[in-house]
């Protein structure tokens, strides 16, 4: 005899339940789901590297790929401050460099370094130099993560060229827009009025995996000073723009 899938059984009546406890599913029926709240929106734009949480990989994230831009800015404030856009004051971004063959050196304006070639090939450049602060762009460095085998380590940082420095009006940030993924962004949000230099974030090469870190490490001293903080070996001289 043939089973007739239209008919069900008849279900029988369930008790309510007692106080205090979920009811149970009647006996053929599927249990109904409960509701859940929804879930607050994740933001999958920017990832803001701080204290806690200073580390971020860009090859897990899927971003280790094509050419990442990475751009200095700051804010004048409702007083002006140190960098409002009439005062002269010039804030320059830079980075120290070092590719698995051994070669080091520094991309900056100063003496005119605007690239960091490996075999003839630019694998960093700087877009140009911002000397009053009224570019609303900031200033712009490309770094190209398709030479990722390349390169070994690069130290972002910030150097005040001129002027009295005084960060804590700069409001400044730096930002990595990668060609995929996230951007991640690095707040200058700690405050050494002393300091000419500010040490950024690091993109470094783990074993094949392309990791960013933050630093925001503010540096009594300028580029020697920098390259003394961190081991990097250069030998410096002086230089004009």
């Amino acid at each position: 005899m043939g089973i007739d899938y239209t008919k069900r059984p008849k279900a029988q009546p369930t008790p309510p339940p007692a106080q205090g406890y979920p009811a149970q599913p009647a006996q053929g029926y599927p249990a109904q789901p409960q509701q859940q709240p929804p879930a607050a929106p994740v933001s999958l734009s920017k990832v803001t590297l701080t204290k806690s949480a200073p580390s971020v990989s860009l090859t897990k994230q899927g971003s280790a790929t094509g050419q990442i831009r990475v751009n200095l800015n700051w804010t004048s404030g409702a007083k002006g401050g140190l960098f409002r856009r009439s005062s002269g004051v010039d804030l320059d971004l830079a980075c120290l460099w070092e590719f698995s063959n051994g070669d080091k050196g520094i991309v900056q304006a100063l003496g005119n370094s605007f690239q960091a070639p490996y075999e003839g090939r630019p694998i960093i450049y700087l877009d140009g130099d911002d000397r009053s602060g009224s570019n609303t762009g900031g200033e712009n460095m490309y770094i190209d993560l398709s030479a990722s085998a390349m390169i070994r380590r690069i130290l972002i940082f910030a150097y005040i060229y001129e002027g009295t420095p005084n960060w804590a009006s700069a409001n400044g940030v730096v930002t990595l827009f990668p060609a995929n993924g996230p951007e991640i962004e690095v707040r200058l949000d700690e405050h050494d009025q002393g300091a000419i230099s500010c040490a950024i974030a690091t993109i470094e090469n783990r074993g094949g995996e392309l990791v960013v870190n933050r630093e925001v490490r503010y540096i009594h001293g300028s580029q020697s000073k920098v390259d003394e903080a961190y081991g990097w070996g250069l030998n410096w001289r002086a230089g004009r723009k």
